[in-house]
């Protein structure tokens, strides 16, 4: 389901009076969408998860306000107070704080909260499962979400093989085989990340992320020149968790010995990409971007 975006009509956003409400997690994502929406004449309303936020977003945004990541209630209170309709996520969050010893003390849920998880999520707390259901939590309140790419759309990789060296025959055979072990990851909202040597799984990305997954990767693999491949979900909302790339995942890769980086084009984020190459030039890493139907036979 490729998401391709074209007539973004601008001109009438830019005419509406509630400004666009900004979940924000870590990292250079939520920057870029505010950025984005304030040369689109948008104002931006931000609820940033505490901890976690970028606090360049206070001098971005038209308001923003820290709210703990288990407190479900004071997010939709914030962006009920400041007229938002329409909400975007864009950030990661740390997914593992949910088993945080003693994490009732610790993250301190509101009641809108603790009914939520202990309601709605009773029996699946997969990432999906999470965030449908936080979505459908603020449409009971008249809010709706929509994908933070209708804004920046540019972020999403177009296909090919962005640096100078490119992948061996043998790499190619590893990305065809990591893709289909990754899209099936996906398909079980597990993780989106597989990293492969030789055609053998050497790691699989959970709840940890993508950087611990390289991590690992790199301890399993002490002669390195392996390579990681990260997709979208089958069945990806592209509203959240869109697979996500920066300067910190080329570091991660070459410190733990990888030499290929396979992504999906059209459906990943590449932050700063031109940074993103040259880093990875300097490594001596291949970063290719793939249509999934172009790549079977790739190494022929």
């Amino acid at each position: 389901m490729a998401l391709r975006i074209s007539s973004l009509r601008t001109p009438q956003r830019a005419q509406r009076a509630e400004p666009i409400g900004l979940l924000a997690g870590s990292g250079r994502f939520p920057i870029l969408f505010a950025e984005a929406a304030n040369r689109q004449g948008l104002r931006v309303a931000c609820v940033g998860l505490k901890y976690e936020a970028p606090e360049v977003l206070a001098s971005l945004c038209d308001s923003f306000e820290i709210v703990g990541v288990s407190r479900l209630g004071g997010m939709i209170r914030s962006f009920k107070k400041r007229g938002v309709r329409q909400v975007v996520m864009a950030g990661k969050v740390t997914k593992s704080v949910m088993y945080t010893p003693g994490r009732i003390v610790q993250l301190w849920p509101d009641l809108r909260m603790i009914r939520f998880w202990k309601g709605r999520l009773k029996a699946d707390k997969r990432d999906d499962s999470i965030l449908l259901g936080v979505i459908a939590e603020f449409e009971r309140d008249g809010m709706t979400f929509a994908s933070a790419l209708d804004y920046c759309p540019e972020l999403l990789v177009n296909a090919g093989i962005l640096t100078r060296r490119k992948p061996t025959s043998g790499e190619w055979k590893d990305i065809e085989f990591g893709w289909k072990l990754a899209k099936e990851m996906g398909r079980l909202d597990v993780g989106q990340s597989v990293a492969v040597k030789e055609q053998a799984a050497l790691a699989v990305e959970a709840i940890e992320g993508t950087d611990r997954c390289i991590e690992r990767a790199g301890t399993l693999c002490r002669s390195g020149g392996w390579t990681m491949v990260k997709v979208a979900k089958p069945q990806q909302d592209m509203r959240f968790d869109v697979p996500t790339i920066g300067t910190a995942t080329i570091d991660q890769l070459a410190k733990a010995g990888a030499k290929v980086l396979a992504i999906e084009a059209g459906k990943t984020i590449v932050i700063d990409q031109p940074e993103v190459v040259a880093l990875a030039d300097r490594h001596g890493l291949s970063i290719v971007a793939i249509e999934p139907e172009d790549l079977i036979g790739t190494y022929e």
